[in-house]
């Protein structure tokens, strides 16, 4: 009896050590195949980074070439800057103000150095602000617009700009006035957020109150 128990203790722990070799085999083999490839995957996802770093480097590098290309053209079509030009307007809308300058050309707006539609948003409604006087006077394709603005938001410093390039066409002509002075081109908006009051919660809202 003794000796049965121990060939069967015997039988099992060979069994047992096979099928440790057995899994050891398998788990030997799986690292392998992983390493194998895992080495390719890892190699590839570091070239995509590198690719997509590569790609966004130049167009930063042509974003500011853009820009030092506008500043050189503007400072040659405007010798002496902006104060020494003679066809220039000032507009102001809420915290908003833009000092506007017309000279002959083919329609370009620059704000700030920059494209008008990429400096407004490419909002058609605030490039609309920017050209109604010209389109008024039928001008869209006969001047260049320049234009240093500062304060506000967006919205204010296009209206601001529909001042100024108003402003600025009086100075092309007088006969300017009647047609501009009728579309309500050259009224100062003076609407501004009215300010707060101590004790309330806006300029009138009140908090609420109970009796109870």
């Amino acid at each position: 009896m003794a000796l049965s128990v121990s060939n069967l203790a015997s039988s099992l722990s060979s069994l047992s050590f096979s099928s440790q070799v057995s899994q050891g085999r398998t788990t030997l083999s799986v690292p392998q195949t992983n390493s194998a490839f895992s080495l390719p995957a890892k190699s590839a996802r570091r070239a995509s980074l590198s690719v997509t770093a590569t790609v966004a480097a130049p167009a930063e590098v042509s974003e500011d070439y853009d820009t030092m290309e506008l500043k050189k053209y503007v400072k040659s079509r405007l010798p002496g800057g902006f104060a020494a030009q003679k066809i220039i307007g000032t507009g102001r809308r809420k915290c908003a103000i833009a000092r506007v300058v017309l000279q002959e050309g083919t329609g370009k707006v620059i704000i700030n150095y920059r494209d008008a539609k990429e400096y407004l948003q490419g909002n058609p409604l605030w490039l609309q602000y920017v050209k109604v006087p010209l389109v008024t006077l039928g001008y869209e394709n006969s001047y260049d617009v320049f234009v240093k603005a500062h304060g506000g938001g967006l919205s204010g410093q296009a209206q601001a700009i529909t001042l100024g390039v108003a402003r600025a066409l009086l100075k092309v002509s007088a006969d300017h006035r009647s047609p501009l002075k009728k579309e309500g081109l050259l009224t100062r908006d003076a609407r501004v957020v009215e300010r707060k009051k101590v004790g309330l919660k806006k300029a009138r809202k009140a908090p609420q109150f109970s009796k109870r």
